[in-house]
């Protein structure tokens, strides 16, 4: 059902309205053309725009796209990334049912049937401008929904190339390219807001500011915290095996991914052998001084530089200055105790870690508790240990959605194929992280339910059953 057109976006033209209001309608017009698809002719459709990025040429071309377009990044990384988040995502949505009767239990009188939700507004980041887009168009495809890409001003030229890839795979398929359409550029914020207006579903990946917006653009929103993923080196740790998985998920895409590590909290006891260990995968150790020379360049007036983030490491270390001996360093270790109004204990979207010193496993604890609250609460943490009991502690004890457990953070975080985890690019933070979704962003997202409720044998426990241990205990007065 279509939405007033009448917009409270303050300064909004006519030419905008105009604009969202075409491109809304053309998505219901495309939505009602597969309103009677079974589930096998969605599934063909999610797998041809699968393909339009997992096909290893336009990977490749899109990942060079998006650096050149926005600076962060790097290609080799970004084609591993377009590929195998749009091949696991694949995975996960073959195997789920959404359209027609999804869920059946005759005992209980209960029939499920699986209905689109509507054209959908996708807020997009320049830090996946290619694998975040097509990401979400899978899973609003699955639900057999239409969507409208608002990508970010500095990576709208390689996500309307994915766009375009993504209408031209639906085209071949015989289905209608408008399921898939992006804001015409210059994208604007009055095109963004009024598109969240007219949208039946927000769902916004990156900048805070965007998800905030997102939420009080009285159309239902689900948003994404920010990360700060903070990791301890545990005393039981394979030193070697913690080192170099974090350092292939500290360097991957130089970053860029909000799952990336931006902390250690590192046991005492083990200290100076998990330094050693992190230099030997390549880590380089900051002197005090140079310390104070990443602090002085990483951020201006408080913001983080975008001349830095998301830099290959001989970038970044010519940029703040680092000596010679830094220039086959793969990501740098910054030493500190934990100081809350440390710009270091925040998220550095940049090849930093920040490592802290921690006396036993109860201040490691207490630590990341410290630096989640400082940003990141609900994202995620992670440890490496032998000790499977400091693991459950951090699961009963931080407000986290996901803690991971010997595992690289940056490839296990959004999904992996050794672990359960839904493949996205977009992980929800539950409460604790301003968000309405405590998982993955997966296609159960995308969907509306309707139950189809028959009675069944009465299902009444007595008085007793219910109230008896109480009443035991304090009685009926």
């Amino acid at each position: 059902m279509a939405k007033p057109v009448s917009s409270s976006v303050s300064g909004a033209s006519n030419e905008e309205i105009e604009i969202i209001k075409r491109l809304v309608e053309l998505g219901r017009m495309a939505m009602a053309s597969i309103a009677n698809a079974d589930q096998a002719r969605i599934d063909e459709i999610v797998t041809a725009v699968a393909w339009s990025l997992y096909k290893p040429e336009n990977a490749q071309r899109l990942a060079e796209m998006a650096v050149e377009d926005t600076g962060i990044g790097n290609v080799k990384d970004k084609v591993i990334k377009n590929q195998r988040k749009t091949f696991g995502t694949l995975r996960d949505l073959m195997r789920a049912k959404t359209v027609g009767i999804i869920s059946q239990d005759r005992d209980r009188g209960l029939v499920q049937y699986g209905k689109p939700v509507g054209v959908v507004a996708a807020i997009t980041p320049s830090t996946n401008p290619a694998a975040t887009p097509v990401n979400k168009s899978m899973m609003a495809l699955k639900g057999a929904n239409a969507i409208i890409i608002a990508p970010s001003p500095a990576g709208w030229s390689s996500t309307n190339a994915t766009v375009e890839l993504m209408r031209s795979a639906l085209a071949k398929v015989g289905a209608p390219q408008n399921l898939v359409q992006i804001l015409p550029a210059p994208v604007s914020r009055n095109l963004t807001k009024l598109l969240m207006e007219q949208a039946d579903l927000i769902i916004a990946t990156g900048s805070q500011n965007n998800v905030r917006s997102a939420y009080s653009s009285g159309t239902p929103a689900i948003g994404v915290g920010a990360g700060n993923v903070p990791v301890i080196i545990d005393s039981s740790a394979d030193l070697k095996d913690a080192a170099e998985k974090i350092c292939a998920s500290k360097t991957f895409d130089n970053s860029t991914s909000c799952s990336s590590e931006n902390s250690l909290v590192i046991l005492d006891d083990v200290y100076d052998e998990a330094i050693t260990a992190l230099q030997s995968a390549g880590a380089y150790r900051c002197s005090a001084d140079e310390k104070a020379a990443i602090q002085d360049k990483l951020w201006i007036n408080g913001n983080l530089n975008r001349d830095l983030i998301a830099k290959d490491a001989d970038i970044f270390a010519q940029g703040v200055g680092l000596d010679n001996d830094s220039d086959k360093a793969k990501f740098f270790l910054v030493e500190e105790d934990f100081d809350p109004d440390s710009l270091f204990s925040d998220e550095k979207l940049s090849l930093v870690l920040t490592v802290y010193r921690a006396r036993d496993f109860d201040h490691a604890e207490s630590l990341v508790r410290d630096i989640l609250n400082v940003q990141g609460r609900g994202h995620s943490c992670g440890i490496h240990t032998s000790n499977p009991d400091h693991p459950t502690r951090l699961a009963e004890n931080i407000d986290v959605v996901r803690v991971l457990v010997n595992q690289p953070h940056t490839f296990g975080n959004g999904g992996s194929f050794n672990n359960a985890l839904n493949f996205t690019l977009s992980m929800g933070c539950g409460t604790w992280g301003g968000n309405s979704i405590s998982e993955n962003l997966n296609y159960r997202h995308f969907i509306n339910i309707t139950n189809l409720v028959t009675t069944v044998g009465e299902d009444k426990p007595s008085e007793e059953d219910l109230f008896g241990a109480y009443f035991e205990r304090y009685g009926k007065e």
